[in-house]
Parts: structure tokens; C-alpha cells; sequence
């Protein structure tokens, strides 16, 4: 009986000498599939906060309304910044310092002259009135917004919506140039037809109308959860994003909270916080041999010298950072008080951070690229609100982190991404270092012209850059 086994046990052995590593080699590519897709879909916990003063109710529901909003001024809020302008006291200019220094003070006197006998902040008021204004309340504090429909829909045409982010030391007002072209392209002649945006700009809590914090902490992670409830709170399931300067960082993270309701993101400035031996190679070789790094022409035309670029323009650009970073409350009181000192900080940078060249003028190359009203409009939004400080202290909340321990620095982003590379912003991120982090790009255009502040300087190209990207999101 055992010898008549033996064949048996043999045949059955030999068996599971095939079966074993079929199973095993299969079980093993379902575990590497597993840990490969749980790694394609690693998002940020969407967690909750409370920002309101003092502990949170323990009862009761938040009062969920969206309420019309109206911007209002004053005659005594007028009487006040008028004295304040008219007891300015200035430091005389250094001669041939052009904007070196910081804002030249002999254009500076032009500048207030200007807002104090010929800006008219009750028409400027009528003018940010044009679009629809609300607010609602979020995790405490209210949240201020407009948000603009089309005035006509094509036939069978569908309306996209587009939340759009803004950064410091701008404001929502930075959108008022952009929104028609993307509610009515064919009214402006870009001729995207078939692509058609309702426009939501909300103000980032701590800027202009939206409440400040009352509590520390808050940061891009909790402005992300914040938005995405108030889309929510608008009835959309699913939409577009677009952001530059903070409003990159803010929208970049909706698209790491939740990937499902994001339909794409477009950005015109790249934080890349992830740096190693690779990126120094990537540095060293890039001027020498470029395609065999993955850099273009004009990546290396953008980025060297190296050293000048990336590290000497980029310190002088950025000792506001510093501060605001470290000791936010110290420097914001004194622009608080000071409507003057408001505007030669904020213009400052709207002058070196639209061109790097414009250093060199004395009057800083503001009104070649804006005008008087537009730019004092965005610093009446800072003066009477009071905001300068709280919006100063979202660099400290975001920056005394550890960059790399930061809930978002691990989490790539699987959204289709369209990015728009402007010459004159402060830092070049090639395609190459992009997808490091945003691993579905689906436009990435070297822009012609323009700086930072692309949707208030550069309207129509930004435009027609976003309605390229979603074009082609809308056809995968």
C-alpha cells in the first residue's frame, strides 16, 4: 500500500512545486499592485477646525447660510485716511537709487498726492460692487466671496466651475480683470466657446473681507478643507482650480484632500519644497548638458545663472518673508497705523515682482503696468478692513514648519495639473522638477511675457491658458 503511495505523493509534490510559486508570484503581484495603487491615492487627512473665539460650541449646528455681502465706506472712514495721508512724514531718497533702497520716497509723495486729491474710493467701492459679493461661515469665522455666472450660455454647452485662489499682498480684486474673459469668452473675442466658467474668488481668511483666525495654526491645509466646504456649501460636487503665489499652495492641497472633486488644477507658481543630491546634479549638469537632465532651452535661458537667479535674487526679494514668518505682529502694527506705510510696502512688491528690472526706475515701473486706482484699490482692501497683519501672519503659521515634515510634503498630486510658467515670476520650475510632485501634467506652457501677478497684469494670456488646459481635461 506505501509503495503504491509514492507515486501519488511524487505526482501530487510535483504539483505543488508548480502551484506554490504561481500562487505566491501571484499573491505577491496583488500586494505590489495594492501598495502601489494605496500609494497613488495617498491624500491628506481632511481633519476639521475651529477658528472662531474661544472654545467651540459644544451644541448646536453651524448656521450654514450663504448671505449677500455689500462692501460700504464712509465719510468718517475717508475723513480719517485723508488725515492720515496729509501728516505723512518722509525720509528723503538716497540720488540714483532708483527702487535699490526699497520705494523710492519722491514717488511715493506722488503716489499719496494722488490717493489723497484724486483717487476716488467711493467709485472704486461701486466698482468692486459690480460682482455679486457673499459670505457664510466656516469653522467659526465668516468667509467672504464673489461669485460670477455667465451672463449667457451657448446652446448644449456645459458651465465649468472655477475656484480661483489669490496670494499676499494681493486680493481677490486681482480676479476683476480675468473674470469676464472666462465667464463671456466669445464677448471678448477668445473664441474657447466651449468652454465656459462660473467664477468663484473667495478671500483667503485674514485678507481683505474674510475673518481673521482667532486661534493659532491656521494654515494652507486648513484654508484647503475650508474651500472645499464652501463649495460644497454652493452645490458642486466636482471643479477647477487656479491659483499663483498662495493661492497655489492653497489649491495644490485641495487636490491632496480630495483628488475625487477636484476636476483640474491650474497653477502659475510652483512650490517645490523637496530638494537632495538629485536636484544638485539636476543643477550642476543643467547649464553643461540640459537634455541629459530633462531641462529645455528655455528653462536654462529662466533659471542661470544659477546662483544669481535662485539664490541672490530670490534673498534680496524676500526679507518681508523673514519677517512675517518669524515676528508677523512686531512690523504689521506700524502698516496697521500708517496708510502710507501700507501702500510702499504692498506696491513695492507689485513693482519688483511683475519685472525684476523695474529696480532700476524711479518711479518702479508701477504705472506701466497698472494703473494708480488699481493698485490703491487693492490697498484700500488691506487699509479698511485693518487685515495687513493677519494676512502678514499666514507666513508664520505656513513657514516655521519643518518643510519636509509638513502633512503635505509627502503626497504627490494625481489630479490633471496645467501649468503656466511666466518669465518674470520670482522662480522658474521646470517641467522636469514638477513632475516630481504633480504626476499628471497635462499642459505646461513657457508664457510669452508677464510676472507674479499674472490674472492683474496678463488677463488674456492667463485666460486663454486655463481654457487650453480644461479644453483638453474635457476631452480624456
Amino acid at each position: 500500500n506505501t509503495i503504491l503511495c509514492l507515486p501519488r505523493s511524487f505526482e501530487y509534490s510535483q504539483k505543488n512545486a508548480v502551484l506554490v510559486p504561481v500562487a505566491a508570484l501571484g499573491f505577491g503581484g496583488m500586494l505590489v499592485y495594492w501598495m502601489r495603487s494605496r500609494q497613488k491615492i495617498k491624500t491628506i487627512e481632511i481633519g476639521d477646525g475651529w477658528w472662531g473665539s474661544g472654545e467651540r460650541p459644544l451644541k448646536g449646528k453651524e448656521d450654514e447660510s450663504i448671505r449677500p455681502f455689500k462692501i460700504e465706506t464712509s465719510d468718517k472712514e475717508i475723513e480719517d485716511l485723508h488725515r492720515r495721508l496729509e501728516q505723512a512724514r518722509y525720509a528723503p531718497h538716497l540720488e540714483g537709487a532708483a527702487f535699490h533702497y526699497g520705494f523710492n520716497s519722491s514717488y511715493l509723495q506722488k503716489v499719496v498726492a494722488y490717493w489723497r486729491n484724486q483717487f476716488d474710493w467711493r467709485k472704486q467701492v461701486e466698482v468692486l460692487n459690480k460682482y455679486a459679493h457673499f459670505q457664510t461661515t466656516i469653522e467659526g469665522i465668516d468667509i467672504h466671496f464673489i461669485h460670477v455666472k455667465p451672463s449667457y450660455i451657448p446652446h448644449g454647452r456645459a458651465v465649468q466651475p472655477l475656484l480661483m485662489v489669490h496670494g499676499w499682498p494681493g486680493s481677490f480684486y486681482e480676479f476683476y480683470k480675468i473674470i469676464p474673459l472666462l465667464t463671456e469668452p466669445a464677448r471678448h473675442s477668445l473664441n474657447e466657446g466651449d468652454v465656459v466658467f462660473e467664477v468663484i474668488c473667495p478671500s483667503i481668511p485674514g485678507y481683505g473681507f474674510s475673518e481673521a483666525p482667532h486661534q493659532k495654526g491656521f494654515d494652507t491645509i486648513a484654508t484647503a478643507r475650508i474651500f472645499h466646504k464652501l463649495m460644497n456649501r454652493l452645490g458642486f460636487k466636482e471643479y477647477y482650480l487656479q491659483g499663483g503665489d498662495w493661492g497655489s499652495r492653497i489649491t495644490t492641497n485641495m487636490a491632496q484632500m480630495l483628488p475625487q472633486s477636484v476636476k483640474g488644477l491650474h497653477l502659475n507658481l510652483i512650490f517645490i519644497t523637496r530638494q537632495g543630491l538629485r536636484r544638485m546634479i539636476s543643477v550642476m549638469l543643467g547649464a553643461y548638458v540640459p537634455w541629459l537632465v530633462g531641462l529645455t532651452r528655455e528653462d536654462v535661458q529662466r533659471m542661470y545663472p544659477f546662483i544669481q537667479k535662485n539664490i541672490y535674487e530670490l534673498l534680496r526679494e524676500s526679507g518681508y518673508l523673514h519677517i512675517q514668518a518669524t515676528k508677523p505682529d512686531t512690523a504689521g502694527c506700524g502698516l496697521n497705523d500708517s496708510p502710507v506705510g501700507l501702500a510702499a510696502y504692498i506696491l513695492e512688491k507689485f513693482s519688483t515682482w511683475t519685472d525684476k528690472s523695474f529696480l532700476h526706475k524711479d518711479d518702479g515701473g508701477l504705472e506701466s503696468k497698472y494703473s494708480l486706482d488699481e493698485l490703491l484699490t487693492n490697498v484700500m482692501i488691506y487699509w479698511v478692513t485693518s487685515s495687513i497683519v493677519s494676512s502678514m501672519r499666514f507666513y508664520k503659521e505656513n513657514i516655521s514648519k519643518e518643510p519636509g515634515l509638513t502633512a503635505d510634503a509627502r503626497v504627490g498630486v494625481y489630479v490633471p495639473t496645467g501649468i503656466a510658467a511666466f518669465p518674470q515670476e520670482l522662480v522658474h520650475t521646470p517641467r522636469v522638477w514638477a513632475k516630481d510632485i504633480f504626476k499628471n501634467i497635462i499642459t505646461y506652457s513657457y508664457m510669452p511675457r508677464g510676472g507674479h501677478f499674472a490674472a492683474f497684469e496678463e488677463p488674456k494670456l492667463l485666460a486663454q491658458d486655463i481654457m487650453h488646459f480644461v479644453r483638453k481635461v474635457e476631452q480624456l
